[in-house]
């Protein structure tokens, strides 16, 4: 007789079995409590699912204990935040989609009555400027339109000579059938962008987005934008988050957006579908230009933003928009052709031209756009800090790599001695004051970052600053340039740089304010070509924060803000609070990747190990939190759909986004 019930398959398959009946029922009971939860319920049995159908015995028992423990030391409130943190990791977009994705008979109705309830119904035109395509995606597109909640819409379609019979029969079957559904015809046929402004001539809407002909939009996209105007009548752009489509309707690759960011815009069309314009304001500024195909889209968004404020431009952070990519099928990426290349250096060219902003677009080796600005001609004079006490080799190497490797011509390097007492560090210390390569300033006091630097920046002598650890090694010539060519723009406040581990792994990639209670390190441990998170760890962008163990600033903005925090945060961070205060004043921090210097983190300083240090440190944290809590959960740079919890973006089963119906919700 075959013992086949002693098969490990057969047990892991009806360990699965089990864990989804389970699973469906919790959801069913679930479905009776609250949204709240209900949200933390599904969370839970989403980690349940994953940890019993994947993980074996030592792993699953490892949880277990590992669960209990924050549960006898935290309570439940730090249990439930593990379990979260947890679920984050292990969670699939397909989990994300049936926690947050999916509208119920209840959020519909109060959908509803809420579009009753707003002041004013804006008409929103919505434009498909190309029917070249599957007779079935296009029936799914226009009704993703006529299957708004929002019902203050037009569709407007473009219809050129090329269409097939059967497509033009579908289209005027449509139109017949609603009054709302209008088609322009022409007998050219052109490229999309034509196709568009010819759409665009005769949309009637205050309101005008565009989507493809494959694509669909959620069914509470269009009163999405409704409520965000209630809310904010001057806006002249709004976009969404956005994800694709498969052939059977699965759901994948969600691109979660940061709020506007200037600068990663001229890296990569971020804002990309659903884009909501004000039409008057297109039309002003031409609508669609030729020449751009593929680029149409991220071209005219370019021009708007140039003439609008940025307080008139907002985020959606829910997925409103579906591409639709069928196999075999991809969608042409910045990086896929020659073509679409060149045409994007010469689109950015002519922005910087029409800004009145000099500097020189690049394509790197891995195809990413580099904006190359030239700084101030002379250039500035740029004084290098670096604090030190001992750490003679660290210093040695980092002062050794700046006067090889640094092509900048003008900066001066400041050491400030922290009471140094290792005869050889004080040997070479003399050695470089003798030979006039760097001044040394004597800071004798306890250890104090902030204190350090904002006495080093008194003895300064340049109209830049550049704080520096001692454990900085330089790796490119060009470092100092690109990060000064930054700085000296005047709308830019703190510039960081890409700092690495010795064995080519990422250490800062940025800071992500609210990873960990307080703030974090972007990428940190991923190799050194990492594309990041939709190809941000590539690409030029404003981040709220950056650390200081490379950063560069005007002496003037550094001065604004009353330099580094000396008396509440002596050691730790005190460059986020700087970064945090900068941001404050209404200037926007940039981390470039176009700077990279090796990090040897913390080999001077040491680790936070003695009951003094780590009390000292829990002191900082707490003003932290009290001082910036508010933006924990809300960084900028950062989408609300992703977790908190880890260097690299997870998804968040409980996104940090607030649903403008659930008052209405009976």
């Amino acid at each position: 007789m075959s013992e086949w019930w002693k098969s490990p398959l057969v047990w892991a398959a009806t360990g699965r079995k089990i864990v989804e009946l389970f699973s469906s029922l919790l959801i069913k009971a679930a479905s009776k409590l609250s949204v709240s939860f209900r949200k933390m319920a599904r969370s839970l049995i989403a980690l349940f699912r994953i940890g019993f159908a994947f993980f074996g015995r030592k792993k699953r028992l490892s949880l277990v204990l590992s669960a209990w423990r924050v549960f006898l030391s935290e309570g439940i409130s730090g249990l439930r935040r593990e379990l979260m943190r947890f679920a984050n990791v292990c969670a699939t977009y397909e989990d994300w989609i049936d926690l947050n994705g999916t509208l119920s008979s209840k959020d519909r109705d109060a959908i509803r009555r809420h579009i009753s309830k707003l002041p004013s119904h804006p008409l929103i035109s919505v434009v498909i400027p190309n029917c070249k395509g599957s007779e079935v995606w296009l029936r799914h597109a226009i009704e993703s339109v006529s299957g708004q909640l929002y019902p203050f819409w037009e569709l407007c379609i473009a219809c050129d000579a090329s269409l097939s019979q059967a497509i033009c029969r579908l289209l005027e079957g449509y139109a017949q059938s609603d009054q709302r559904i209008r088609l322009i015809w022409t007998n050219a046929s052109e490229a999309g962008g034509g196709l568009s402004n010819l759409a665009l001539e005769s949309v009637q809407g205050e309101f005008v987005t565009v989507m493809d002909c494959d694509a669909e939009l959620a069914q509470h996209a269009l009163y999405m934008i409704a409520t965000t105007l209630e809310n904010q009548s001057d806006l002249d752009l709004i976009y969404s988050d956005e994800d694709k489509l498969d052939e059977v309707g699965r759901h994948f690759s969600p691109n979660f957006k940061p709020d506007w960011n200037p600068d990663l815009f001229l890296g990569v069309n971020f804002v990309s579908r659903l884009v909501v314009y004000r039409t008057a304001l297109v039309r002003s500024v031409g609508g669609f230009r030729r020449g751009y195909e593929g680029l149409e889209d991220w071209e005219l968004a370019l021009r708007v933003t140039e003439v609008i404020p940025h307080t008139h431009i907002h985020h959606v952070p829910y997925i409103l928009y579906h591409g639709r990519i069928m196999k075999g099928v991809g969608s042409a990426s910045i990086g896929s052709e020659p073509k679409f290349l060149l045409a994007a250096e010469e689109m950015l060219s002519e922005h910087l031209v029409r800004t009145r902003k000099s500097g020189e677009v690049f394509v790197t080796a891995d195809g990413s756009l580099h904006i190359r600005y030239f700084f101030p001609s002379p250039p500035p004079l740029v004084s290098i800090i670096i604090p030190t006490r001992n750490g003679l080799d660290l210093l040695r190497c980092c002062i050794n790599s700046l006067r090889k490797k640094t092509k900048y011509p003008r900066y001066e390097i400041l050491v400030v001695d922290n009471q140094s007492d290792d005869p050889g560090t004080l040997n070479y210390l003399r050695q470089l004051r003798e030979a006039q390569v760097v001044r040394v300033l004597q800071f004798d006091a306890p250890f104090n970052y902030s204190a350090i630097n904002n006495f080093a920046v008194k003895e300064a002598h340049g109209s830049f600053v550049c704080l520096m650890n001692n454990d900085i090694e330089v790796i490119s010539e060009g470092w100092l340039d690109e990060m000064v060519s930054h700085a000296a723009r005047s709308e830019i406040g703190a510039v960081g740089a890409k700092l690495l581990y010795p064995d080519d792994t990422i250490q800062h990639a940025g800071v992500l304010v609210g990873m960990g209670g307080c703030a974090g390190h972007l990428y940190a441990g991923l190799p050194r070509d990492a594309e990041g998170y939709m190809g941000r760890a590539r690409l030029t962008q404003n981040l709220s924060a950056v650390t200081a163990a490379c950063l560069v600033v005007r002496r003037s903005v550094y001065e604004e803000v009353r330099g580094l925090d000396e008396e509440n945060l002596s050691v730790a961070f005190n460059d986020v609070d700087f970064c945090l205060r900068v941001l404050e004043r209404g200037y926007r921090n940039l981390w470039t990747p176009f700077a990279e210097l090796y990090h040897h983190e913390s080999a001077s300083r040491g680790r936070e190990d003695s009951p003094e240090k780590q009390k000292r440190f829990q002191r900082e944290l707490s003003y932290m939190q009290q001082r910036w809590g508010y933006l924990f959960n809300n960084d900028p740079a950062h989408s609300p759909n992703l977790s908190l919890s880890m260097s690299y973006p997870q998804y968040a089963l409980n996104p940090r986004t607030t649903k403008p119906w659930l008052e209405y919700i009976s």
